[in-house]
């Protein structure tokens, strides 16, 4: 041969040795007798474990954001339901001796010290009915004086600022449906792997460490502050959120701020029901999902050891 040929045969054969060598140094190590400690059976059980914790880290916390979303949906409208228990909060609040203070010192609208309680009760159900319609209804919301005179209870400043909570309730609904479908489909995807359930101490730790770290940090900055500063971050610039009692029947209607402290004391306990028993009830079918894969576990090995006798 040639020089020229020869280096070319020589490189080629180099390469194909090359080659094997590493083929074998493979083979060896990746596909080595089942006994080995490199075996293709345990390779292949490394891939599923590392899979499976990332499915795993990955799956969880979908769930718990999708349960946490849906159930503080059904909370909230459960609640809506009843008006959030305003008539309990009215006896409460002492909205009675408010509304009497207030209502003669109003601007804008005169003679609502004249209804009664159960006129307020009415009134509050009505605005509850019409944020949870899309603000539908708040301009023919009025009272009724002594001699039947209809007046409208709120301005349009009041009438927008509704509207303004309204559009939040449905963006709120909105989120907490596409929680819930989140935390189905994350959930039936954690038992089809049949994944381990998270320890209910954890979670329950977990659980309320979050609300207690969230409570302390309002509590501490101050929940009117708080409540406040949420209302210039959520509401539109430009369209009023504060209303002082003079100037608002709905504000004084509601003795705002402390009727929202009510609301949202009693909707954390539904929630926190509602989050309980869903909790509960995910434990439970995942337990009885690691004893259905107990079982099989046992009928396996049970023939193995047949198969060897």
């Amino acid at each position: 041969m040639r020089p020229r040929e020869l280096q070319l045969h020589w490189a080629f054969s180099s390469a194909k040795a090359d080659s094997c060598t590493c083929a074998a140094f493979l083979n060896r190590h990746t596909c080595r007798s089942r006994a080995g400690p490199l075996g293709c059976a345990q390779f292949k059980s490394s891939i599923n474990w590392f899979s499976m914790r990332f499915v795993s880290y990955l799956i969880w916390p979908l769930i718990f954001v999708g349960q946490l979303l849906a159930t503080g949906l059904l909370a909230w409208h459960l609640l809506a339901q009843i008006n959030f228990a305003y008539p309990t909060g009215y006896k409460l609040l002492g909205l009675d001796t408010h509304i009497a203070k207030f209502a003669p010192r109003n601007r804008y609208i005169h003679g609502f010290e004249f209804t009664r309680p159960k006129d307020h009760w009415d009134l509050f159900a009505q605005i509850t009915h019409a944020v949870q319609n899309n603000g539908e209804g708040l301009e023919e919301i009025h009272f009724t004086l002594p001699n039947d005179t209809k007046i409208p209870l709120m301005h349009n400043a009041e009438i927008i600022h509704l509207q303004d909570v309204s559009h939040l309730i449905h963006t709120f609904y909105l989120v907490g449906i596409a929680g819930f479908f989140m935390w189905i489909i994350s959930l039936a995807i954690a038992y089809r792997q049949k994944l381990s359930f998270p320890s209910l101490r954890n979670i329950v730790l977990g659980f309320c460490g979050g609300i207690f770290i969230i409570s302390a940090i309002v509590l501490s900055l101050g929940a009117t502050k708080v409540f406040y500063w949420l209302h210039t971050k959520v509401f539109p610039e430009g369209h009023q959120w504060f209303f002082y009692y003079e100037d608002s029947l709905m504000t004084t209607l509601m003795k705002a701020p402390d009727i929202f402290a009510f609301i949202a004391t009693l909707l954390l306990v539904v929630l926190m029901i509602i989050w309980g028993l869903s909790t509960l009830g995910m434990a439970r079918l995942f337990s009885k999902n690691a004893v259905v894969e107990q079982a099989a576990i046992t009928t396996t090995n049970n023939k193995n050891r047949k198969k060897r006798n």
